[in-house]
């Protein structure tokens, strides 16, 4: 068929194409948070109001439209499914193995305040698997492990979500940075410098927002000393590290200055009255229930053993019966694997293999040109060597023998895990097609361009844009991919310097992570409560914005201009 011309303004009146563009993204929250309406069926709605603007509105082919959809739903395969299968299977394996029960000992170490170990867990342990990871791997991993701790389903989702904002900018190794960059033009290393003076103040209130979420004003009254000293040391770290090291070292530095930092703490320093998950507030989610089901294995001699789960830790199991250090150690490896794996993974002659996996083709009748004529990228890579989702599944596989499991019951933990997603796979493909029905068929560049003819104004606004980009992406690198451009043109447009706007896009998108469907579509798979999406957004939406607008805002006028120089 023939191409399609994108165009900003299909209606002949900028704000009406607006109003129409903003259509499909009003609809997904009023969904969401008004109606409560399940992920996937928000999102296959949200879908079907999309298409209809891009066929009806932009003038789009209905078939190039499906087509568009198609496409969307291909590129989540391994940027979303394909990474948080294998994160969740991780996790199965540790509870199939017993070693769960351990890790939870183990975190006992650090107190028995649970909101103590929610920040280390949640924030800083986060920060470090979306350094290494990024995706849905924190949010699901980290979720898992503080309903291991006793914390309830929907809360230990909203605790992960809400951490999972201060780290996202450079997450990846600073992969949303690195494209910003090639989308731009401008020194990458110019926007990492930026986006750490912003997101580091973000990073010293994220702590606090985490004790509010666990325990309201009594967490903030006891336990702020390690809010303080957690979020100040990882904003300090990732500051430095970002503008006077490497911004792709930034949050991994960050992280681990964090938790140390918050160990330090705990040797002079506990809170006079320790809360631990059974005290926290009722926050009506009564179903305490493991995050998947109790994994099973035949064992030798023809019995079936029952491996503890996050609702029975200590579950009769011989080896967390002992807590012997080396049990602990097993406990640990799947993630200190992790580590390990994801920081070799940084060096080109071990992804160079990996790499040469890769098929990578035109998307089959997906012909899009933009509204100057140039063509718009539909090709698609199936790079299934060097995926995030198959660096954890090495890692998975490597861990195996550290918890004894043998590749049979893996297997079988690995089925379990699929079965767990359920209905939370068909709401991430439906949020993939839609923003690629909204990306190619112009709708995301009319709200751009409207937004940016805002004037001086646009300086509050701009992180606005890059929260529309992760809230229908689903990933900050996504977001600046979409709108990386377009910020920095409106910069020189209204004056503003461009790599201030340029580094809001990305910061601005940090704060969409925690309300982007397909992670609410895997935080409430991760802890067994999909169709539950609508809950957990009215949760956390409210910490989601307004924040960075107008640190950005004030950063563009005196009042806060020196934080740039």
């Amino acid at each position: 068929m023939p191409p399609y011309h994108q165009s900003p303004d299909p209606t002949g009146s900028l704000l009406l194409s607006a109003l129409l563009a903003l259509l499909p993204l009003v609809t997904l929250l009023f969904l969401l948070g008004g109606l409560r309406w399940k992920a996937h069926w928000a999102g296959l709605a949200t879908l079907g109001v999309a298409l209809l603007v891009a066929v009806a509105g932009y003038g789009m082919p209905p078939l190039l439209a499906l087509d568009a959809g198609l496409f969307g739903m291909a590129q989540s395969l391994l940027l979303i499914l394909w990474l948080t299968f294998n994160a969740i299977w991780i996790y199965n394996l540790t509870v199939h193995s017993g070693h769960f029960a351990v890790l939870r000992r183990a975190f006992g170490t650090l107190g028995e305040d649970i909101r103590v170990q929610a920040i280390v867990i949640a924030f800083c342990f986060g920060a470090l698997l979306e350094a290494l990871a990024g995706g849905g791997g924190p949010v699901a991993i980290c979720s898992v492990m503080l309903i291991a701790l006793g914390v309830s389903p929907l809360r230990a989702a909203a605790l992960a979500l809400v951490a999972d904002t201060a780290p996202v900018a450079f997450g990846g190794m600073g992969n949303p940075i690195t494209v910003l960059g090639e989308v731009t033009g401008l020194p990458a290393a110019e926007f990492g410098a930026i986006a750490g003076r912003q997101v580091s103040v973000l990073a010293v209130a994220v702590p606090f927002v985490l004790l509010i979420v666990a325990d309201g004003r009594r967490g903030i009254r006891q336990a702020w000393p390690a809010a303080l000293v957690g979020g100040l040391s990882f904003a300090v770290a990732q500051f430095l590290t970002s503008n006077y090291l490497s911004y792709q070292l930034a949050d991994i530095v960050a992280a681990v200055v964090s938790a140390g930092a918050i160990l330090l703490l705990l040797r002079v320093w506990q809170p006079g009255e320790p809360v631990t998950a059974a005290l926290l507030p009722d926050d009506g989610d009564a179903a305490r229930t493991p995050a998947a089901e109790p994994a099973r294995s035949r064992e030798a001699g023809g019995t079936v053993a029952t491996a503890p789960t996050t609702s029975d830790p200590g579950g009769g199991n011989s080896l967390t019966a002992t807590g012997s250090r080396a049990e602990t150690v097993r406990a640990f490896a799947p993630y200190l694997i992790i580590v390990l794996v994801f920081a070799l993974a940084q060096f080109d002659s071990v992804m160079a293999p990996l790499k040469a996996l890769t098929w990578s083709f035109d998307w089959p009748g997906l012909t899009v040109l933009t509204a100057e004529g140039a063509p718009v990228d539909t090709e698609y890579e199936f790079a299934i060597g060097s995926a995030t989702g198959t660096l954890l599944l090495l890692s998975g596989l490597l861990a195996l023998p550290f918890l004894r499991v043998r590749p049979k019951d893996a297997l079988l933990v690995y089925g379990r895990t699929l079965r767990q997603f359920g209905w939370a796979i068909l709401a991430i493909l439906a949020v993939f097609a839609l923003s690629y029905v909204m990306n190619l068929s112009g709708q995301i560049h009319t709200l751009g361009v409207w937004l940016a003819g805002t004037g001086a104004f646009f300086a509050f606004l701009s992180p606005v844009v890059g929260w529309f980009g992760v809230t229908i992406t689903g990933t900050d690198a996504g977001a600046n991919a979409l709108f990386g451009g377009l910020q920095t043109t409106a910069a020189e447009q209204i004056g503003a310097d461009p790599v201030l706007l340029g580094a809001a896009n990305s910061s601005g998108g940090v704060m969409a992570k925690m309300i982007s469907p397909q992670n609410l579509a895997i935080g409430t798979a991760a802890v067994g409560l999909v169709g539950r999406e609508g809950e957990l957004f009215r949760r956390v939406f409210g910490w989601s914005l307004l924040i960075m607008c107008t640190l950005v805002y004030l950063q563009s006028t005196p009042v806060l201009s020196w934080m740039l120089g």
